[in-house]
């Protein structure tokens, strides 16, 4: 029916302005065009991530601004663990 079709488009058109992530092995939904450290903000965790890599590759800290990860990259964000 016209609706469902409606609905199914509708649903497309949104899905498509979010990216999916896999981010420490835990699978994650961000807005499309989200920086590397747009992601490190949104998680929370800005002060304790030390280095990430994305699909195996280190991005500098200094690139995290720039950095567009795209639809199904995996991301590994790496943190400081201090201990005796």
């Amino acid at each position: 029916n016209k609706l469902t079709l409606c609905i199914i488009k509708l649903y497309k058109n949104i899905k498509r302005y979010k990216m999916t992530l896999i981010i420490n092995g835990e699978t994650k939904e961000f807005s499309d065009g989200f920086s590397l450290q747009n992601i490190i903000t949104d998680l929370q965790i800005d002060s304790k991530v030390m280095a990430a890599a994305v699909n195996m590759n280190i991005i500098k800290k200094d690139d995290w601004n720039n950095f567009i990860p795209k639809n199904d990259d995996k991301i590994e964000l790496l943190q400081f663990v201090g201990g005796g």
